[in-house]
């Protein structure tokens, strides 16, 4: 019976692997993965029940220098983020020296006095564990306030156990804030957008995968449980459209079969979708546009 809950913030710069950590600590996956940087633009709630006590991870879109509204958005999410919660995992990588993002994020951690984790992922990429020994040195001369420094591999699950347990003392006497089985607070539709938005970022080069934005205009389940998806992709260039369409439709087609296969593995049934392609140009600073997209200020 869940009795204690911790909402806990997971915040870093962009691709430190904190969406990775976010699906293995769940064990499934629910935020989108990829190599390019500020892949997540939302904050994602993941909730977690261990034992006795229920913990909301909060996966934020990596901390950047901003250069357009959609931008200001995502750093703002994160500085919101670091405050009034329970805990703040602040996720690095194995490098010995502490940089810009990492130092305004220890001092945002500091100025709000929130209890911190220094979680250093991809140690599965470290050759000699001394290596470990000067990033821990680094930080722990940046910043002494940590209740723990903890070495992981969000992609081999090494100390993520360890993880588990320091996050779990951040669990204060509560209600259950989330029902049992409900594993994120986004709704099934953002879940299936996001997924598309993922395959762009897989298969399209460059920059073209950040202009787009994706909203499911239709979400439809029929009466045996098939659901119907209209999905559109909005890109901020007629030229990104025939490369996001591509030769003969076959780009669009690549992205779409990837994303249902995934959708279908999320939702549990079978998927049928449609998919458009739009030009919005300039939507990353419209900012009207980025609201009805469920980017909200507040």
């Amino acid at each position: 019976m869940i009795t204690k809950t911790a909402m806990i913030t997971i915040c870093g710069r962009p691709n430190v692997g904190k969406s990775t950590l976010t699906n293995a600590l769940l064990g499934e996956k629910i935020a989108i993965v990829s190599n390019k940087p500020q892949t997540t633009r939302n904050r994602i709630s993941a909730v977690v029940n261990r034992g006795d006590a229920q913990l909301i991870l909060m996966d934020t879109p990596g901390f950047h220098k901003p250069r357009n509204r959609l931008g200001d958005y995502m750093v703002q999410v994160v500085r919101e983020s670091v405050a009034d919660v329970d805990g703040v995992m602040l996720v690095v990588e194995p490098i010995a020296s502490v940089g810009e993002q990492e130092r305004a994020l220890i001092e945002r951690i500091r100025s709000t006095g929130a209890p911190a984790v220094l979680v250093i992922n991809k140690i599965d990429t470290v050759e000699k564990k001394e290596a470990l020994l000067e990033v821990i040195a680094a930080y722990s001369a940046a910043y002494d306030g940590f209740d723990a420094i903890i070495p992981i591999s969000a992609r081999t699950g090494d100390g993520l156990d360890e993880l588990m347990r320091q996050l779990s003392q951040y669990a204060q006497e509560g209600p259950q804030l989330f029902p049992d089985g409900m594993t994120t607070d986004q709704a099934d539709s953002q879940v299936c957008a996001e997924t598309v938005r993922e395959k762009m970022l897989l298969c399209l080069d460059k920059e073209i995968p950040h202009g787009t934005a994706v909203e499911v205009t239709r979400f439809s389940e029929r009466d045996n449980g098939i659901i119907d998806l209209d999905v559109t992709i909005y890109c901020e260039k007629a030229s990104h459209k025939g490369i996001i369409i591509g030769k003969n439709g076959e780009m669009i087609k690549r992205i779409s079969t990837l994303a249902r296969r995934d959708i279908e593995k999320f939702m549990g049934t079978k998927v049928y979708m449609e998919t458009w392609v739009k030009v919005k140009e300039n939507w990353r600073d419209n900012v009207n546009f980025i609201r009805s997209q469920g980017y909200n200020e507040n």
